[in-house]
């Protein structure tokens, strides 16, 4: 009964204390280096630098500011998603994406030409690997500009892998 009693004014103590207006901690995710990405935050429809429809994307901002979510959904079907946040440990943003083709584990930041540019390894579901890079540029007319490479060990060089001009939808 004793214990009853002593949680049940501890209850009432912190209910006391919340109600009269006692500072909380402040909401996470707030500093400004996690805006460094909010220029891809939409909905966006996706094409080849030659106009040709590549697909819709989705770009959401969840967990109160601390992540981007991507859902990708190409014109033949296929469909992804990564987790976009800042991760304070490495100092860097990161995108994991996850399709049924591969996955994409990488990490950087913004260039000094604003560019979000991040380096990594794709992994493809057959069980190669092979360094992954990725820059998203805001253009003038609003648009954003994504350009991936993946490092071909062979031939010793970067290769294009996919080029996206993203168009708001209104």
């Amino acid at each position: 009964m004793r214990t009853g009693l002593l949680a049940a004014s501890l209850c009432m103590t912190s209910a006391a204390a919340l109600a009269q207006g006692q500072p909380s901690a402040p909401p996470p995710c707030q500093e400004a280096v996690y805006d460094a990405f909010d220029f891809w935050l939409g909905t966006w429809d996706v094409t080849t630098p030659d106009g040709q429809p590549a697909g819709v994307n989705v770009i959401s901002e969840v967990e109160n500011g601390c992540l981007l979510l991507e859902e990708w959904k190409g014109v033949s079907g296929n469909t992804g998603q990564s987790y976009n946040f800042y991760d304070p440990g490495l100092k860097k943003w990161r995108q994991i994406w996850v399709s049924g083709g591969a996955t994409i584990d990488y990490a950087g930041g913004l260039n000094d030409a604003g560019e979000m540019v991040l380096e990594g390894e794709i992994s493809n579901r057959n069980g190669t690997t092979a360094p992954f890079r990725g820059a998203w540029t805001l253009r003038e007319d609003g648009s954003v500009k994504q350009y991936f490479q993946q490092y071909d060990p062979e031939t010793e060089e970067w290769n294009d892998w996919f080029t996206g001009i993203y168009t708001k939808r209104d």
